[in-house]
């Protein structure tokens, strides 16, 4: 009977349940309403931080991925590429460049074969061998272990020498095929030691030995515009400033012509979407720097992005920034392009506009001397985003503030819990009293009725 009569609302008439709850909300709800509203705000900074990450990442890997890939890049031209091949080089311009290629002579790399060898498991004799390349000499040596056709390819390769040993199949057996690396300086020998078995010195190459030369060492001979160059190898580097040569076919008296042609259409594609991307990725940031508290921060690597049109990009005397092609900021902080400026630079020197997206890379031009504008902008992500950047420590702050909002917010929740069940006790403990008032009340009235009906008798 006490639990019921204890429970909330009952016997007072009153309704103390629903004033409990109206109670605690008109208590609670403002609180929360506040934290809800500051956890909303923070939120929204968080996004537009992260939204402005995203366009300063994407903005700097694409421009650097252009450079990487080749797209900026000169491109080398070869009016016979059955017998040359050209490519530029990563990072070093093909400039404006005619020249005629004479190829008279592949480089080839030495071979050697042996007669055929019924079982290539079976003993060829023990001792040692010499194996000697561009005058370095390596011992080979066969003994029980390795006392077979098998076993001397193995221990060829295993030299180190550059020497490669193949056992390939042939009518009635096998053969040890020898191939060393291209050039007349790789030229070689394997000769059986005074001592060694009979046997090894019908497998060797030179002086006493049974091996066959199928084809010997030699250097590529080529001319460009009349000068003799020879090379170990086909493919020819430190030439042509800028290019790589393969040289594919020897073809005596018939001239190849190289030149370079530069992508204009695609450079100025380029400048136009790095202002596109740049204007872009500047409102986001301006987005995220208007709102208040610490994405105000956000506004140094406003000031950074800025400073990239004034910035020497290049070591060229006089177009080495972005200013000197035609780009310039608004009044509102974006960039825009003058393009009769873009177009008369590229008319006057299409390489220097070139070099400020694509640097060269050689020992005089380095990423202190030309960093090119995606060197640059990489500098500016990466020192934003690094622990302590700019971006770093808004993003710190933010999510210490999301954080520290969720804490609170459990605590209020704690607080307005408990205060609820203070109000359900105090309630609770009022609506006891009343009910044994009320029962008192009732106790009097059908006593005093009593009464009264007992004098009327």
């Amino acid at each position: 009977m006490s639990s019921i009569i204890n429970s909330l609302g009952a016997g007072s008439g009153i309704d103390i349940k629903q004033l409990v709850t109206d109670l605690s909300n008109a208590s609670r709800a403002p609180k929360v309403a506040r934290i809800s509203t500051l956890a909303q705000q923070n939120q929204a900074r968080i996004s537009a931080v992260a939204q402005a990450r995203s366009d300063l990442d994407g903005f700097a890997d694409s421009l650097g991925q252009m450079v990487a890939d080749g797209t900026l890049r000169s491109t080398p031209t070869v009016s016979d590429d059955s017998i040359l091949g050209a490519t530029a080089r990563a990072g070093i311009h093909a400039d404006s460049f005619a020249a005629t290629v004479v190829v008279n002579q592949l480089a080839r790399a030495q071979s050697t074969y042996t007669g055929v060898v019924a079982d290539r498991t079976a003993a060829i004799g023990t001792g040692t061998m010499t194996l000697t390349v561009g005058g370095v000499a390596k011992t080979i040596t066969i003994d029980a272990a390795n006392n077979s056709l098998d076993g001397l390819a193995n221990a060829i390769n295993a030299s180190g020498s550059g020497v490669t040993a193949s056992i390939i199949a042939d009518e009635g057996g096998h053969r040890m095929i020898l191939k060393g690396a291209s050039g007349e300086a790789n030229a070689f020998t394997l000769t059986a030691d005074a001592g060694a078995e009979p046997g090894l010195a019908t497998l060797g190459y030179g002086p006493g030995g049974g091996m066959t030369l199928g084809q010997g060492a030699a250097n590529a001979q080529f001319t460009i515009d009349g000068v003799a160059f020879s090379r170990a190898s086909n493919i020819i580097d430190d030439v042509v400033p800028g290019m790589s040569l393969t040289l594919k076919k020897a073809a005596p008296g018939q001239p190849v012509d190289i030149g370079a042609s530069r992508p204009l259409d695609m450079i100025k594609q380029t400048v136009g979407d790095f202002v596109s991307v740049y204007n872009q990725m500047k409102k986001s940031l301006e987005s995220a720097s208007k709102m208040s508290g610490p994405t105000k921060s956000l506004q140094e690597l406003e000031r950074e992005l800025a400073s990239l049109v004034s910035k020497v990009l290049s070591s060229h005397p006089s177009i080495n920034k972005l200013t000197d092609i035609g780009i310039s900021t608004t009044k509102e902080g974006l960039l825009s392009i003058d393009s009769k400026k873009l177009d008369a630079v590229l008319a006057s020197d299409a390489g220097a506009v070139e070099a400020l997206f694509n640097p060269r890379r050689d020992a005089t031009h380095t990423e202190a001397t030309d960093p090119g504008i995606a060197f640059a902008l990489d500098a500016i992500r990466d020192k934003a985003v690094a622990t302590d950047g700019v971006i770093d420590r808004v993003s710190k702050s933010l999510t210490e503030s999301r954080e520290t909002l969720t804490e609170t917010l459990e605590k209020i929740e704690v607080r307005e819990d408990a205060y609820r069940k203070r109000l359900e006790k105090q309630y609770g403990s009022l609506e006891a009293r009343l009910a044994t008032i009320k029962a008192t009340q009732t106790y009097l009235e059908q006593q005093i009725k009593l009464w009264t009906n007992s004098r009327n008798d």
